[in-house]
């Protein structure tokens, strides 16, 4: 009996282990940051440094692929003055094969929730903004996952954003599920199964 309940506490303890995940992070840098009242959105950006994807470790290039999304509406605040836009919209990752990075769109989704948008205003009175938000979509592969972005704009000096400015660099964070997950899980239901198994034949 004490064996048949180490099976099954193994038996369930494996799907668990199976929904272990890693993160995968994306910099980018530069690309044009437009925005109205209808929402904000950036292209032209490209990935600088891609760390944790598929084993790679850390790769840098000046142009590993690109970055770019489109917010919802403008829900509160202003342009200038920092506010919060409405989700949705659209956000895509896109390898194009330099230095083992896929050529393929490597995430595919949009903002989950309220997107934050801040100025942060310099000791010596210019200006930055930065925009923050919650992102979900299909990863490469088909799975789904979710993730957090931060972009930064460059210095706009001691005017306000006007509706177009660059961007100095972005952090985008996508938690994925790790290689094997499915096989893990298929260990832990197989065992399972096999002590119930045991259990009724005793």
């Amino acid at each position: 009996m004490k064996r048949i309940v180490w099976t099954v506490l193994l038996a369930l303890a494996l799907p668990m282990a199976a929904f272990a995940s890693s993160s995968v992070d994306f910099t980018n840098s530069g690309g044009t940051l437009s925005g109205s009242s209808a929402g904000l959105s950036l292209s032209g950006s490209v990935l600088i440094a891609v760390n944790g994807l598929g084993g790679l470790g850390l790769v840098t290039g000046n142009d590993l692929g690109s970055l770019s999304f489109a917010t919802g509406a403008l829900s509160s605040g202003s342009l200038q003055m920092g506010g919060t836009f409405a989700g949705g919209g659209s956000f895509m990752i896109m390898g194009n094969g330099t230095n083992g990075i896929p050529n393929a769109t490597l995430f595919s989704g949009s903002f989950d929730g309220p997107v934050t948008w801040t100025l942060v205003t310099l000791a010596n009175g210019t200006h930055n903004y930065t925009l923050t938000g919650s992102i979900s979509g299909t990863w490469m592969g088909g799975s789904w996952v979710n993730g957090a972005t931060v972009q930064l704009t460059i210095n706009t000096g001691k005017g306000f954003f006007n509706g177009s400015t660059t961007i100095s660099s972005g952090d985008t964070n996508i938690v994925v599920p790790e290689p094997g997950s499915l096989t893990l899980l298929g260990t832990g239901l197989v065992g399972l199964a096999g002590a119930i198994r045991r259990k009724l034949k005793a």
